[in-house]
């Protein structure tokens, strides 16, 4: 696809009905933590009717963001966050191709989201084929592995609905045997109270000392669950030039990490998904596995 996406699936826009139990137990039994967010909207997240009126058809995409370049040292980043913030480079991607459907198909009202509305992306993709949800409760291709940002076109055209496709997973538990949190408490749940990536990114209080020495010196998210999966193996690096890694990424070693100033913060981490954690929440990570 011109616009770099992997894979486009196609949904009716109707009613989550099967996710709406599981929504509901997993809210209940407090997996969200302090992510407070996570409470509102519920019927939002499970029909996309009442977030775009005269919603009739969503469109799933895939876009991968696997590097061919890692970190050579610790303390350990996301890949996702290796380059400029996803959210404003899907978004523009998202933004030209409703024009170009407005131009081969003719007037198209809705939305595009981006992991940030009340959009229940995993489910949207693998109900339009796109993957199954793994054990890791991760969006799985069979063909290329998991590292994807997902995103979606939620608009007024009926489109031919694809199917799902068949989970994959069979008996393997690679992911829950190896999260170093045991956050992942059943195959498909996640306790996001547990995770590594909420306590590096979403948790804004003091990390409870019960998780010392347990994050595998990871400062900012977690891909523990993706790098032991063995569908990643199929995963080949991305060809989108904005979601090269930052060089410093790339090239500071550990003690950069534990100097870096705030004024070194915000230069090289502008554009980047990293600041979400604002200087003091890298430093509280940062001290934290180290001090």
């Amino acid at each position: 696809m011109a616009l770099g996406f992997a894979a486009v699936g196609i949904s009716k826009a109707d009613f989550l009905v099967n996710e709406a139990p599981k929504l509901e137990q997993w809210l209940s039994k407090g997996m969200q933590g302090k992510m407070d967010y996570m409470n509102n909207h519920f019927d939002k997240r499970l029909d996309p009717r009442l977030l775009v009126e005269g919603a009739k058809t969503v469109i799933s995409l895939l876009h991968n963001y696997y590097p061919e370049k890692k970190q050579p040292h610790h303390p350990k980043i996301s890949k996702y966050a290796y380059g400029e913030d996803y959210h404003h480079v899907i978004k523009d991607k998202l933004a030209n191709l409703v024009l170009w459907m407005q131009a081969n198909i003719g007037e198209i009202s809705g939305r595009a989201f981006v992991d940030s509305a009340p959009v229940l992306e995993r489910a949207w993709a693998a109900k339009s084929g796109l993957g199954w949800i793994g054990k890791n409760g991760n969006l799985i291709n069979k063909g290329s592995g998991s590292f994807y940002f997902l995103s979606e076109l939620i608009i007024d055209l009926e489109l031919e609905a694809d199917g799902p496709t068949t989970d994959h997973c069979g008996t393997c538990t690679a992911c829950i045997d190896a999260c170093p949190t045991q956050a992942i408490v059943s195959p498909t749940v996640v306790d996001g109270s547990r995770c590594i990536s909420y306590f590096t990114i979403e948790l804004k209080d003091a990390i409870p000392q019960e998780m010392k020495g347990k994050f595998d010196e990871w400062m900012f998210g977690c891909d523990v669950c993706q790098d032991v999966c063995p569908w990643n193996r199929f995963a080949k690096p991305h060809n989108e030039p904005k979601f090269e890694p930052i060089s410093e990424i790339l090239e500071f070693t550990k003690n950069d990490w534990m100097d870096i100033t705030a004024d070194v913060f915000n230069k090289i981490f502008k554009n980047s998904p990293i600041k979400r954690t604002r200087y003091n929440g890298l430093k509280r990570n940062i001290d934290y596995l180290y001090k």
